[in-house]
């Protein structure tokens, strides 16, 4: 008698793993969990402050608008010099301890909003805040550089991107009760809870292994005695210092200065697209918080995915290009909104917005891999911090170059802007294949 196979009974295709859980896995990695647990509590603080602060200067502390300009801009300025403060601590001492202590500071200057009562005492307070946040920032990125290799570190990068968005976005949910209240305590309340959340990060932060810590020093220069000669180990540190020094990398100066000024394509979301919305089209002003929506979407959706293999510095170089290319376009379309009926003019506003958000995230995945790829790993601390710096000044810079392009001269003004994005992002394609080139 014959036997007779049974057919194996098809299995189901599984079922798609939630954006959720797909972030859970892959955060494997003991480090990166530390990491992303504290941004998920820390940076819920954040998007509360970011929510309020304005507002409570203006309606509870009762600055002119002027003052609040300065206050902005003074924490914006010191974060320049904090960020390579951060990354230089971050190569001569813990890292652990380093990115504890401005946490805590960060936290603390947080929850002192909640007691200011003229221009002196906030402008003191954002000096603080925006000087440690920023410490904190350059020392997160020479941790992510020494225990991450490769992939491994792009992919830790965009995760805490990720994560660090749907944070903000919780807590500027959060920070939305108090401006429904609107009185001063629960403004002050909301203040304080928002530093408990900056502090509140502390505890996993804590955690962290010694691994992430600057490595140890050079070894001492010793005499034929066998003494340590005090005067040539210092010569010899030094020069050590400024054989690795990121202010004598040439290449990675002018990647730092691309990436600055593509960078104040943020500018361009947070000034110049809402008043180009409420000035220059028919759209609703309603149109300003959908965009910010949207680009929040598609940089939780997509960061991850589309950083993957931005440590190999040819795809940097691609994924750069792309970016430059959808940002030049981008402001071209956000200028043709001008003049069109509402609904087309949001369908126009939406389309370059779409355009704008993908080329954030594909010129923040590029940035990381040369950033990363780059540096010279024995300062690693070091080359974060300028590489942070260049956000900074570019953070700095851009409401200026907002105003004197786009609410100056309108359609001239986003041309101009579209020019200085396609060379910036051209510029670190090109850094990206000579690097590549000369590799081999």
């Amino acid at each position: 008698m014959s036997s007779t196979q049974t057919a194996p009974v098809p299995v189901p295709a599984a079922q798609r793993p939630s954006p959720l859980a797909r972030l859970a896995a892959s955060v494997s990695d003991p480090v990166l969990r530390i990491l992303v647990t504290a941004t998920l509590i820390g940076r819920v603080g954040r998007g509360i402050f970011l929510t309020v602060t304005v507002l409570y200067f203006t309606l509870i502390v009762k600055l002119p608008a002027h003052e609040v300009a300065i206050v902005l801009a003074a924490s914006s300025g010191v974060g320049i010099v904090a960020s390579l403060a951060g990354g230089w601590l971050a190569d001569r001492m813990s890292a652990k301890r380093l990115i504890v202590g401005a946490t805590t500071l960060e936290g603390l200057g947080l929850v002192g909003y909640a007691f200011t009562s003229d221009f002196a005492s906030a402008l003191v307070i954002a000096v603080v805040v925006g000087a440690f946040g920023q410490m904190a920032n350059s020392t997160r990125m020479a941790i992510i550089a020494r225990a991450f290799d490769g992939e491994a570190r792009v992919h830790a990068r965009a995760v805490l991107r990720t994560v660090t968005n749907v944070s903000i976005a919780v807590g500027s949910g959060i920070g939305a009760i108090a401006l429904a209240i609107g009185t001063a305590q629960a403004y002050r309340a909301f203040l304080v809870l928002a530093g408990l959340a900056s502090l509140g990060a502390i505890l996993r932060l804590v955690k962290l292994p010694s691994a992430v810590d600057a490595p140890a020093a050079a070894v001492a220069v010793t005499t034929a005695t066998g003494s340590i000669d005090a005067l040539a180990t210092r010569r010899a540190a030094r020069r050590a210092r400024w054989a690795h020094s990121p202010w004598l990398d040439v290449r990675y100066l002018l990647l730092t200065l691309a990436s600055a000024v593509f960078g104040m394509q943020f500018g361009v979301g947070e000034l110049a697209v809402p008043l180009w919305i409420a000035r220059e089209t028919t759209a609703p002003e309603t149109l300003v918080s959908a965009v910010l929506i949207m680009n929040t979407v598609v940089v939780i959706c997509f960061q991850v995915p589309l950083s993957r293999g931005t440590h190999d510095l040819r795809r940097a170089a691609r994924v750069s290009a792309i970016a430059a290319w959808l940002m030049a376009a981008a402001c071209f379309v956000y200028a043709a909104a001008a003049g069109l009926s509402p609904w087309l003019a949001v369908a126009v506003v939406v389309a370059a917005a779409l355009a704008h958000a993908f080329a954030e995230v594909l010129s923040q995945a590029g940035g990381w891999g040369l950033s990363f790829e780059l540096a010279d790993p024995v300062r690693a601390g070091t080359y974060q911090g300028v590489f942070s710096m260049g956000y900074s000044l570019g953070a700095l810079a851009a409401p200026l170059v907002v105003n004197a392009t786009v609410l100056t001269h309108g359609f001239g003004g986003w041309a101009a802007l579209a020019a200085v994005f396609l060379v910036s992002g051209l510029g670190t394609w090109a850094i990206a294949r000579r690097a590549a080139a000369l590799a081999g």
